[in-house]
């Protein structure tokens, strides 16, 4: 028996030793592959709360006239203080058609450019313009928002604006080289359920943030055909990684005051094989694919250098319900709006005089439907107070994507810090080509640049802008 229960012991001492072995290697730290981060240009400096003279009117040119830019075009009808003053588009029909939308709403006929692979440029050229809005295919976003700056325009682009860190830096070094303002046009910032859960999360309401998730889980089976020359499916068929991070990324990186007062550090990546992408290609073409690139299902875990974490999602190949994720994990609640919008929160920090009769709340279980309904009221964000009723009459995804056009043109006409700035493109942009990086290296660590090149720390938290 002694025997038995040294042997016991022993084993017992032993695999102790042997996790803790394990758990000391756990967290020793690996280090990441690290990508290059060029140096500043000479004579340049950060645009970190960038600010620029007040616009009396935006006169804007919009070039991209396909499935974004008409309804950008109809949403400008609408916005105080702007003037459609330049159209372009590859195409003259599409040119037109948005020209029709100008006399629908009883405006003047704007500059038409179309029919050239560089008519845009003589857009970006003209001096009556103080905003070009691109809304074209991925690849030209960054070489169309660099040449509009250096012709001394700001620029708003559609997601994701730059597709490879060379592209980002461009776009960075441009920005901080004219001081002119470089937006990423994403619209689920603006949503509701996101706003005021920001704004909860801004008051306290959830603690200190911890973990957030997002995604972009959309199944495009009946849109690829609408992408003219199939653009979309080609750039997937040709790259690999998490390829449309933005919608996702933006309102997480937002909860957690990414650059400003966080960054993130590293990230690692994984995805699937890839089966619907070339299933798809194939029953269109009847071309078999071999070397199709995207997985079906990518899945992103980020880790900031203050010890929080992200968990980002993009599928856009299988059948499932339409979900941006959008969670948030704090130290006293938690929220969510897929599948459904909920909060759940410690009792104690909800307010008897606002919320009565919530004696039956848990910390571990959904707050009831009017407990939310009057979080929600209490907490909805000044932004909104202002704009969802013209907002969801305009239309535009329910109506975020006009409050996004809105908070440009405010910032502009106000001489204020976008909502968005070049940083934010960069880091929601970067985990096309870092995505990539760690699956090809078996799903290795990769150190996410500092975009800001040190400004990370001087703001403290995110905030919106208004005039005071």
């Amino acid at each position: 028996m002694f025997k038995i229960l040294s042997f016991l012991v022993a084993g017992i001492l032993f695999m102790s030793c042997q996790c803790g072995q394990q758990a000391g290697a756990a967290r020793k730290k690996v280090n990441p592959i690290v990508v290059a981060t060029p140096e500043r240009p000479a004579g340049q400096t950060d645009v970190v709360g960038l600010t620029t003279p007040k616009l009396d009117t935006v006169r804007v040119g919009f070039i991209g006239l396909g499935m974004r830019g008409p309804g950008a075009v109809s949403r400008f009808t609408h916005i105080p203080g702007t003037k459609v003053v330049a159209l372009c588009d590859i195409r003259p029909e599409r040119v037109e058609a948005a020209q029709n939308i100008l006399k629908k709403a009883g405006l003047p006929e704007a500059a038409a450019y179309s029919g050239s692979e560089d008519a845009w440029k003589q857009l970006c050229e003209r001096d009556d313009i103080d905003l070009v809005y691109i809304a074209t295919d991925w690849k030209h976003h960054a070489l169309m928002g660099v040449y509009a700056m250096e012709h001394g325009k700001h620029v708003a682009i559609e997601v994701p604006a730059a597709m490879t860190l060379d592209e980002i830096w461009a776009l960075i070094n441009t920005s901080e080289k004219t001081r002119k303002h470089c937006m990423q046009l994403e619209n689920c910032v603006y949503d509701f359920f996101e706003l005021t859960t920001l704004n909860m999360a801004q008051q306290g309401v959830f603690g200190d943030v911890l973990h957030v998730e997002g995604s972009y889980i959309h199944n495009l089976e009946e849109f690829w055909s609408e992408y003219w020359n199939n653009w979309r499916m080609d750039y997937n068929r040709k790259n690999r990684g998490d390829v449309y991070a933005t919608h996702g990324m933006g309102p997480a990186c937002q909860l957690l005051g990414i650059h400003r007062g966080d960054r993130m550090d590293y990230l690692v990546a994984m995805d699937t094989k890839a089966v619907n992408g070339p299933a798809i290609v194939e029953k269109s073409t009847g071309e078999k694919v071999e070397d199709f690139q995207n997985g079906d299902q990518t899945t992103t875990v980020i880790r900031t250098k203050n010890g929080k974490t992200m968990l980002i999602q993009h599928n856009v190949m299988t059948p499932r319900p339409y979900s941006r994720m959008y969670q948030l994990v704090g130290t006293d609640g938690y929220a969510s709006k897929y599948p459904i919008q909920e909060y759940c929160l410690r009792p104690a920090q909800i307010d008897s005089k606002d919320v009565p009769n919530h004696e039956n709340l848990n910390a571990h279980g959904s707050v009831p439907e009017k407990v939310k309904k009057a979080l929600m009221d209490k907490y909805k964000h000044p932004i909104h107070i202002e704009l969802e009723e013209t907002a969801k009459k305009v239309g535009g995804h329910g109506g975020m994507d006009y409050i996004m056009d809105y908070r440009l043109v405010y910032c502009l006409r106000n001489g204020l810090p976008l909502d968005m700035d070049v940083y934010d493109l960069a880091e929601w942009c970067c985990m096309a080509e870092l995505t990539r990086l760690s699956i090809e290296n078996s799903s290795a660590p990769v150190a996410v640049p500092d975009f800001t090149r040190g400004g990370w720390q001087k703001v403290d938290g995110y905030r919106h802008a208004f005039v005071k």
